[in-house]
Formats: structure tokens, sequence, C-alpha cells
């Protein structure tokens, strides 16, 4: 395998340690559709990789160990709770060796905010594990690995911009001419993603066939069709997420979020995936510059980032040259 994939750079990697960067997402359509007997969704949705990435760091070590940085960890497990540390587990035991590593994570992707965050450290640890130990397993074992950690976790591996099947782990590449730029809103707390799930089950069930029924999203194909022209104007009023009108319900103040988003000039705005991040699909990198301040300035979420899509997936970061 070569270095030129992403999965492993012994020319670049220091002794005993490897870093990989991974982005979070943000789903330009997600339908859902009945629960299945397995207890997920059947899902389709267009999968966008930005450019808000986690670090993650994987060394040698005794024992399996996890230290988590940056803002909102607190609330997070350390321990096998965590899906970084079921991603060791897991490669450990798909190789047969013990999971002897230390995974350092220093978190942008916003905790619990929909950008599946917590898929993407599984993901980076499963292609820094991979180059450590000098494994050489293809993409395609990665992807079926990944899989089985989280619905998320395979297009975290994959990057870019894609569709999503199955309960979402089922991937196909989609063409995006151009380069979209974001600006997320980031909540107070974040959204259980399980919680999202069984609110739109509810919202559904007690809606009965009348006119309160939460909207379905239908075809992918125009969302596919405006990424390809490349047009952030045509893709805008395509943006949908069937989660929203459950993200809603459980943190209404969302609703003014989004609102003083396309006020200050944003082509549209929606809940990413499970929420509670709000993501602002804006005409330019400046007018993003220019909504994220407005968002800032306006009191109505915790913090703003600017990001661009699409991205790529779970990468290895060069070690610095050691040559003169």
């Amino acid at each position: 395998m070569s270095a030129s994939d992403g999965n492993t750079a012994s020319e670049w990697v220091p002794t005993g340690s490897v870093t990989v960067r991974v982005p979070g997402k943000v789903n330009l359509h997600l339908a859902v559709g009945d629960l299945r007997d397995d207890g997920y969704h059947e899902l389709t949705t267009v999968f966008h990789a930005v450019s808000l990435l986690d670090e993650v760091t994987v060394r040698t070590a005794d024992v399996l160990s996890v230290e988590l940085s940056g803002e909102g960890v607190e609330s997070l497990p350390t321990d096998d709770r965590n899906l970084a540390w079921r991603a060791a587990a897991l490669m450990a035991e798909h190789v047969g060796r013990a999971p002897d590593v230390a995974i350092s994570i220093e978190k942008s992707i916003p905790v619990a905010g929909g950008m599946a965050g917590g898929s993407a450290d599984a993901a980076a640890v499963l292609v820094a594990i991979n180059t450590l130990w000098e494994l050489g397993v293809p993409r395609r074992d990665l992807h079926a690995l990944a899989a089985q950690l989280g619905s998320d976790v395979p297009f975290a591996l994959h990057g870019g911009t894609a569709l999503g099947t199955g309960r979402g782990e089922e991937l196909a590449t989609v063409l995006a001419r151009s380069t979209f730029h974001w600006a997320l809103a980031f909540a107070d707390g974040g959204l259980s993603t399980p919680a999202v799930f069984s609110e739109i089950d509810r919202l559904r069930a007690t809606a009965g066939e009348g006119r309160d029924q939460p909207p379905r999203l239908d075809d992918p194909e125009p969302v596919l069709a405006a990424l390809a022209s490349g047009d952030p104007a045509e893709l805008a009023p395509l943006l949908g997420n069937d989660l929203q009108p459950a993200a809603l319900s459980l943190a209404p103040g969302l609703r003014r979020t989004l609102r003083a988003g396309t006020e200050a000039g944003a082509l549209a705005g929606i809940v990413s995936g499970s929420g509670p991040t709000c993501a602002f699909l804006c005409a330019s990198a400046a007018s993003a510059v220019d909504v994220g301040a407005q968002l800032a300035g306006a009191g109505v979420c915790r913090t703003v980032r600017v990001a661009s899509g699409p991205v790529h997936g779970a990468r290895v970061v060069p070690a610095p040259s050691t040559s003169v």
C-alpha cells in the first residue's frame, strides 16, 4: 500500500508515534426511514466533510489509554465507552495483538454536536494504528471495521462528499465541483443522537396521518446535481434534514439560531445531523466570515467556526523532515 492513500506513511512517521487529522461532517440531505429490525433507521444521506478537524495522536504504550483536550471534553468518557478506545481494541483484535497504545485527541469538532466527532476520532485511530504498526490493512477492510464501530465512522475514513445508504455506512462517492463555504454555530450543550431519533419516531407516531406529520425528504438526486454544478445558490434550497423537527423539539432555541443565520446573509441554514450544531451555507468565504461574525454577536449560540468543504477523510500528518 502506498503512502498516498493516507493509511501508511512510514517515511514520514517518527518512531512510536503517528498523528492523524480527521474532519467533521455536515449532512446536506438526511432522509430518515423506518426503524429496522436491528434497531437502526434506514437512512439516505449526503455526507459532506468540512475543514473542522480533530487531531488524534497514537503512541506505543504499555496499556491502552485515551486522553482528551479541547472544549467540552470533560463530558466524554476515557474508557471502553469511548469510540476511539473501541476502535483501538477492534483493530488490535483484527490483527491478533494487544491494544497497547496511548491515544491523545485534540478536539475541534463539537462534542455531541451532530458533526460525528466521536466517529471521526474512531476512524483516525484505525488509520493511525494501521500506520504505527505498519500493518498494511487494505482500505476495504478498514471500512468494514469502521462500519462495526458506528454508522458515521466509514464516512470519516472516506471524506469528501458521499451518498450514504443502509444505516449510513454504505458509501458512494459524489462529485462536488466546487468548494462550499460554511458558518457553523455551536450550541450550549449537546444532543444525544439516540434521543433525537427517538423523538422523530415519537413525532411521527403522534402526528398520525394528518397535516402535522413531519415532512419526509424525497430523492437526493437534485442535491447531487447541485453539487456537480458547484453553485451554492443552487444547493441552498435543497438542503434538508428529517431529524431537524426532532432536534428543534428537544432544543427549541435552535429556531432563533437558524433565523439569525439567514437574516445575517447565509443562503440557507440547517441543523447538522442530530444537532444541535447549525450549519449555514454561504455564497463565498468572505460571506461565511461575515455571517459567522453576525451570529457571534447575536447571542444565539455558544461559538461560531468558519469552515469549507469538501475535504479528505482521515489522513496521516507528515512528520517534520529531519533531513538537513
